[in-house]
């Protein structure tokens, strides 16, 4: 659907900390993966420039609220559900969710990015989304962002 996906993977060793749970700046990195799988499925890039102008997508707030510890050889999803569309940003809620003997949420994140365009003095500017890009992202249905 144009409004979520969901990706699943293992905890790798190097992404644990001392107390052998995945340090907490790993979660950030994982909603980035769904993210990128998210536009893969629309058909883009997250990196792209075959639109006019070629866009980039800066992230304006982030934040992850931990609800219990995963550790290493843990597998889990990663769901990305679209929660707000703008003219120049999207929102994405992300739950990620223990799979396996005792599955359970984990955390849930909030990430907000800006359509943007890189001016040539080095500086950027946010700008519409693509309409070809735009076309082709629904905003979630609010049932879905409960619980």
């Amino acid at each position: 659907m144009p409004y979520e996906i969901t990706i699943r993977r293992r905890v790798e060793f190097s992404e644990t900390d001392m107390a052998g749970i995945v340090h907490y700046s790993n979660f950030f990195r994982y909603m980035e993966t769904a993210e990128h799988a998210f536009f893969r499925a629309l058909g883009f890039s997250i990196v792209t420039s075959t639109t006019r102008p070629p866009v980039g997508w800066p992230r304006v707030h982030a934040h992850c609220d931990y609800h219990a510890p995963l550790r290493f050889e843990d597998e889990f999803e990663v769901q990305l559900l679209v929660v707000e569309k703008k003219s120049k940003a999207l929102s994405y809620q992300f739950r990620f969710r223990k799979v396996g003997d005792e599955p359970r949420e984990v955390a849930r994140g909030r990430l907000t990015v800006v359509c943007v365009t890189h001016n040539p003095d080095g500086s950027m500017s946010a700008v519409h989304i693509p309409k070809e890009i735009a076309d082709r992202i629904d905003e979630a249905p609010p049932e879905l962002m409960e619980g």
